[in-house]
């Protein structure tokens, strides 16, 4: 302890600065290090809960005595009992979901409750309960349902019931054939409203589908997937699993069209109807002979001439009407319909492995390409004069790293590799600040102990060039000191002083001790 005390009372201000920076330096380290090995390794338990499920599982891990972190909206607990805490959370009802369903009916009675109250109870009950059924798929994190019906509105006229879903999915965007499932879900729980009043909103990707916009973009969506997975598959059986990649382009008709044809043909005649027309007459009388000279003479045959006479006509007329040939159509296109297609095909290159085990990649041939193309037409319906493309090319492809790692059990407890980083690298810290501070500047306060070079004892050297002597040195004890000029101070910086004064004077000197040593110790 004395000695402890000697040293820091011959350091100085400045010294005794850093000694006592790199002891608080060196403490924490060590307090860190205790702490750092004693503390558990925390993982999640829940994040991105509402602040009152978050703070009734919070009240939950209290009364139990967890150890808990909370990270902004998420809440961390010891790796050890996660699972545990999950299932035991689950048993209390917890998290509570944000929706109560069918359970708001229960707290009303027949007293006090009017129609209206009932009626907006039920709606949030029905809402509640969409809600979590959207929330049992998987791939939902969030869901909220509102429903406007028209149970306030009863003699408005033209109004019908709507609905609105907004989801937060847990990863990438909502899918339009997953909106179109929850837009018929909402729907057939509703009673009176129809898909197309349901509007999906994504909270991510914005508006999926809406109240008035048609599932054709679904629908061209679901036969573009169809369309690719069927060419796929059908490569595959060819070329395996995973070598071959086919993206699908599907323009489809997005407008309805309405066209009225009327063509006529006046070569093409056609009798529709025929009308016959017959008329006869028959008359008959008589008739006196021809008035001749001999006639009007006395006595002659006046009247030997007279006779009967007959007269019969006869009349047909027909009428035929005729129909110029027709044709009048009338055809509705509705959206849907294939307007271009375009196919894209990457296949793998062919990998052979000879018997020394090397591997050689070579491209596929030029026919094999083409069987293939004349397979994806026909797969996908394709049409050249519609302006259908379709491009195969063989590439190799990259390697991809196997996900994940095979199941091991654990023995003991997991260890956690970053908090054994962070340890070393404390304790790193630590010993550097105790050896490479502390140490030096405890040891440089020290008095000097001289080790005897063999001289006698004092020894004058002098400058060459008839310069004064540098300094009387004492190298033979532990009383070392330096006099110039009769005066005294301290030795260590009267001779600093000195050695910047003389640089080259002290080179030399020091030369002539490492080059002749033998000669330093006989003389």
């Amino acid at each position: 302890m004395d000695n402890l005390l000697s040293v820091w009372s011959k350091l100085d201000a400045r010294r005794k600065f850093i000694v006592i920076a790199a002891t608080a330096a060196v403490f924490a380290a060590v307090i860190g290090l205790s702490r750092g090995a004693g503390s558990p390794t925390m993982s999640l338990l829940y994040s991105g809960l509402e602040s009152n499920a978050a703070g009734d599982v919070i009240a939950a891990l209290d009364q139990r005595g967890i150890v808990y972190e909370v990270r902004g909206s998420a809440i961390f607990v010891p790796a050890t009992l996660r699972d545990q805490l999950r299932m035991t959370l689950a048993s209390d009802g917890l998290p509570a979901n944000s929706g109560q369903g069918y359970e708001l009916l229960d707290g009303l009675s027949g007293f006090g409750t009017t129609s209206q109250m009932f009626d907006a109870a039920y709606w949030r009950a029905k809402e509640g309960e969409l809600a979590r059924t959207i929330l049992a798929s998987p791939h939902i994190r969030s869901a909220r349902v509102h429903i406007s019906t028209l149970a306030n509105r009863p003699f408005q006229r033209g109004e019908r019931t709507t609905a609105a879903v907004t989801v937060t999915t847990n990863g990438g965007p909502l899918s339009a054939p997953h909106a179109k499932a929850l837009r018929y879900l909402v729907a057939s729980a509703v009673s009176g409203l129809s898909p197309e009043d349901v509007a999906v909103i994504d909270g991510e990707g914005g508006l999926v589908v809406g109240a008035d916009e048609g599932d054709m973009t679904a629908s061209g969506q679901t036969r573009a997937e169809e369309l690719r997975s069927r060419a796929e598959r059908l490569l595959e059986a060819r070329v395996g699993y995973g070598n071959v990649v086919v993206e699908l382009s599907l323009d489809t008709v997005t407008e309805t069209e309405t066209i009225v044809e009327r063509r006529l043909d006046p070569e093409g005649r056609i009798a529709i109807s025929t009308e016959v027309e017959e008329r006869s007459s028959n008359a008959q009388g008589s008739q006196t002979g021809d008035v001749t000279v001999a006639s009007n003479l006395p006595g002659g045959d006046a009247a030997g001439g007279a006779g009967s006479s007959t007269n019969e006509t006869s009349e047909t007329r027909a009428l035929t009407n005729y129909e110029v040939s027709e044709i009048q159509r009338e055809v509705l296109r509705v959206p849907g319909a294939v307007r271009r297609l375009t196919v894209a095909v990457l296949v793998n290159d062919v990998v052979t492995v000879d018997a020394s085990g090397t591997a050689t990649i070579a491209p596929r041939s030029e026919e094999e390409l083409a069987s293939m193309r004349d397979l994806v037409a026909s797969a996908v319906g394709l049409d050249e004069t519609r302006g259908d493309v379709i491009t195969i090319r063989s590439m190799g492809f990259e390697p991809i790293a196997p996900l994940g790692s095979d199941a091991v059990e654990a023995a003991g407890v997991p260890l956690d590799m970053m908090s054994l980083a962070q340890l070393g690298i404390m304790a790193l810290v630590a010993l550097v600040l105790g050896l490479f501070v502390v140490r030096p500047i405890l040891m440089s306060s020290r008095p000097p102990q001289a080790e005897p070079l063999g001289l006698p004892g004092p020894q004058s050297i002098a400058l060459p060039g008839g310069s004064p002597p540098l300094a009387a040195l004492s190298l033979g004890g532990p009383g070392t000191s330096v006099q110039q000029d009769g005066g005294e101070e301290d030795p260590v910086t009267r001779l600093r002083r000195m050695i910047e004064d003389r640089q080259d004077e002290t080179i030399q000197i020091l030369q002539s001790w490492i080059e002749d040593p033998e000669e330093q110790e006989r003389a």
